[in-house]
């Protein structure tokens, strides 16, 4: 029988307190993506410092590579970390940790002790590695408590919304990177305050995430958690008042005996494996698909814009603050028309089509475009630069996040028991970043120019690793769709409790996609029965 406080929230109106969570919880994700996505224009101002007496005063491929990689090492490790400590301390207790690591490391990024380039690169490359083990975080943690404060008709809707200030992290990184190179390049004539643009770029990531820290550490612990981990019913009730204006009364009685540990089997044994196992395996494996696909089309954007972007801008040719102001140009555009659309489109039709079908949708219509991109690139793309491959690569960016990049985020918060919830979004979060780091790799190298094969006959070679690039990420999107279609299961309407009475009460299968139907499935769990009559009395008042 389902505890009535976990009812009242499933059943609980949308009210101020789940627009301030949303905030609080999204800038955790906004400051995420302003400090990932950054980056590249940051080696732009960099090689014009410390690779100056290069014939094109770039900073080297394997450098980039190290640089982009290293804070997607520390998200792997903060993503398994956080995550189990969300489930054995509390999501609250350890949130604001999370976050002062962002802020701190944020400002050491800026600050990267002294001015010789081994020890720059060196310091960046520190604070980048404990940023990302505050980013990765965030990310089991926010999506837990977000989906924990919510009621089970929009819960989507609100995790769609927090994950969505990822795309405006995007923008709000580009505008930065603007407004600091126009600045300076006003002021600085001769480029010696190139060294002073990036630190400044780079610092201002931890203001958004400063702005919440207060709010985070007075967020009470989740009802859910409190109740069904900690045992404590009554403190539960109290922490949802604080902030929820709920009410007990129109619920019919029931036992409020804490029901059943049904989840005290450990995360390693066969039980869990029985019930979860396919769970598990296909929030991670979409989630690593998806990040193969999405960090390598981001965060190595320059390789993809440099036929867009203005010859005069380089800083050979002249001041290096244009090329980096260029390309965040170029980002805020791609970002306004396509990621941050893709977002609220989810945010959108999330509870109206459920997440199966957006994820299946987004991983079809992904691969669409890489392949129109990736099959014809050397009889056409490679020799015709225009708007075309820019609209293309946009709508991979809009379907990815109209799309798998958004719901692989939600679900793992929605399917596992409260017990485990936080360890298991964590390990499947880890699993993507793993994907970001394969993609980022692969697609560097693939369209390095200097590679020393393709530098001997750059124009017979480069396209060929090109088309194979963008082939592979069609190809990768397909795998996706697939694996979603036979394995996922949809969470859309239904409570968190109920995702886990089925795995107590019904066979497991391999192919959980059809076990019953995607969409309007309600389950025969006591829970649902005083759900839903709590649903019915309130329509007929």
């Amino acid at each position: 029988m389902a505890l009535r406080i976990l009812t009242a929230l499933d059943i609980a109106k949308t009210q101020f307190y789940h627009f301030k969570a949303i905030a609080i919880a999204g800038m955790g994700l906004f400051t995420d993506a302003y400090d990932l996505f950054c980056i590249s224009p940051i080696m732009l101002l960099i090689g014009s410092i410390y690779y100056k007496h290069d014939h094109d005063q770039k900073v080297p491929t394997n450098t980039i590579s190290i640089m982009l990689v290293i804070s997607l090492l520390g998200a792997v490790i903060g993503q398994l970390i956080f995550g189990r400590l969300g489930d054995r301390k509390g999501r609250r207790r350890v949130y604001g940790l999370a976050l002062m690591i962002m802020i701190l490391s944020s400002i050491g990024c800026g600050l990267s002790v002294c001015t010789s380039k081994n020890c720059v690169l060196g310091s960046l490359g520190f604070f980048r590695f404990l940023l990302g083990i505050g980013i990765g975080g965030d990310y089991p943690l926010s999506a837990t408590i977000m989906s924990e404060f919510s009621n089970r008709n929009t819960r989507g809707r609100f995790m769609a919304g927090v994950f969505s200030m990822q795309g405006f992290g995007i923008l709000t990184s580009s505008i930065v990177t603007m407004v600091v190179c126009s600045v300076f390049k006003a002021v600085d004539n001769h480029d010696k305050h190139v060294d002073l643009a990036w630190r400044i770029i780079l610092a201002i990531g931890a203001v958004p995430a400063g702005l919440t820290f207060y709010w985070r550490m007075m967020m009470p612990e989740t009802a859910r958690y409190t109740a069904l981990v900690e045992r404590n019913v009554t403190q539960a009730t109290i922490n949802m008042k604080k902030v929820l204006d709920v009410s007990l009364s129109p619920i019919p009685e029931v036992s409020e005996d804490l029901p059943p540990h049904s989840s005290n089997y450990p995360f390693f044994s066969k039980e869990f494996f029985r019930r979860h196992g396919r769970d598990l395996f296909s929030c991670s494996i979409t989630w690593l698909l998806i990040d193969i696909i999405f960090y390598s089309s981001n965060l190595v954007q320059p390789k993809i814009y440099k036929h867009y972007l203005s010859k005069d801008s380089k800083p050979k040719f002249g001041n290096p603050y244009q090329e980096a102001f260029d390309l965040a140009l170029l980002q805020a555009i791609m970002s306004i028309c396509f990621t941050i659309p893709g977002y609220w489109a989810t945010v959108y039709f999330i509870d109206r089509i459920g997440r199966v079908k957006i994820q299946i949708m987004g991983f079809f219509c992904m691969s669409l475009p890489f392949l129109a991109l990736g099959i014809p690139y050397y009889w056409y793309w490679h020799h015709h630069t225009n708007n075309g491959f820019l609209i293309l690569y946009g709508l991979t960016l809009f379907f990815a996040n109209f799309g798998p990049n958004t719901t692989t985020f939600i679900v793992p918060a929605e399917l596992f028991p409260a017990r485990l919830r936080s360890t298991c979004h964590g390990i499947s979060a880890a699993w993507g970043k793993v994907g970001a780091i394969i993609g980022v790799v692969g697609f560097t190298w693939a369209s390095d120019e200097n590679t020393a094969s393709r530098a001997r006959a750059p124009d017979s070679r480069t396209w060929k690793y090109q088309t194979i690039s963008l082939v592979i990420l069609g190809g990768v999107s397909i795998i996706g769709m697939i694996i979603t279609y036979v394995f996922m299961r949809e969470t859309n309407g239904r409570s968190l409790e109920e995702n886990e009475s089925d795995d107590n009460n019904m066979h497991v299968y391999v192919m959980r996609s059809f076990n019953y139907p995607c969409t309007g499935f309600r389950s025969n769990s006591p829970s649902s029965k005083v759900e839903g009559d709590v649903v019915e009395n309130n329509e007929v008042a």
